[in-house]
């Protein structure tokens, strides 16, 4: 019992051990501006020919970068979304990019349950315990607002959710439906992305609090419904 306890904790870090070798080396090798929006816009023409060329594998080495990216919260996927949208028709775009990020998010969320609980427990102890009593009392409709909700960084709602007991299924199939405004509306952005100056320009104060009205819209109709049976019992 207790060597197979050692045998599972020296895999946990050789994995470990590897993605970080992959991430160095990725940082590495790849140019500054692949990271920016101007180096996106200088190598625009260029993507757009040759996924004209070939169309099934560009789409596919698009969708599992998108993966990998998100996967190891890597800095990047707002900017592949852009591209998505300016390489893809907007139902091709949206297929590839809500189910690329939400493979990725299920991915991140599956290192943090198995790979990492140690380290995310201590590093974010406190919002670790918030996050726990809105599981406990909401459930998924939580983690759909924090979704929607500008509140946490994409990556931490992975990492956190990964403690927590939710089921894969629903963690996936919750977080692809709360993301999809949003990449809807970056891969509409990303039609026009020549004319784009920032990433500031894209999402709007007015959008921002658009998304969190959307993202509260499930915890306030379970408050809505507590509320009315406790109103009927009290009645009776």
């Amino acid at each position: 019992m207790l060597q197979a306890g050692r045998s599972a904790d020296r895999m946990r870090k050789l994995l470990l051990l590897t993605l970080a070798a992959f991430i160095a080396l990725l940082m590495f090798y790849l140019p500054p501006e692949a990271f920016s929006l101007a180096g996106l816009q200088q190598y625009h023409a260029r993507l757009c020919a040759w996924h004209a060329q070939h169309p099934y594998l560009v789409a596919s080495l698009f969708f599992l970068t998108y993966v990998l990216i998100t996967t190891l919260s890597l800095p990047g996927a707002t900017l592949l979304t852009l591209l998505g949208g300016a390489l893809f028709a907007l139902p091709e775009g949206t297929v590839l990019v809500v189910l690329a990020a939400t493979c990725g998010a299920t991915f991140a969320m599956l290192i943090s349950r198995y790979l990492l609980r140690d380290w995310v427990g201590k590093r974010f102890s406190r919002m670790m315990a918030i996050v726990d009593r809105g599981m406990e009392r909401d459930g998924v409709r939580y983690l759909f607002a924090l979704r929607l909700a500008p509140v946490l960084p994409f990556f931490v709602v992975n990492l956190l959710m990964g403690l927590t007991p939710i089921a894969v299924t629903r963690y996936f199939a919750t977080s692809l439906v709360a993301m999809l405004p949003a990449i809807l509306v970056y891969l509409n952005a990303g039609r026009q992305l020549s004319q784009l100056h920032s990433l500031a320009d894209i999402l709007s104060p007015g959008m921002m609090l658009t998304f969190a009205l959307l993202g509260l819209l499930p915890l306030a109709s379970r408050w809505l419904v507590r509320l009315t049976a406790i109103r009927r019992t009290d009645k009776r």
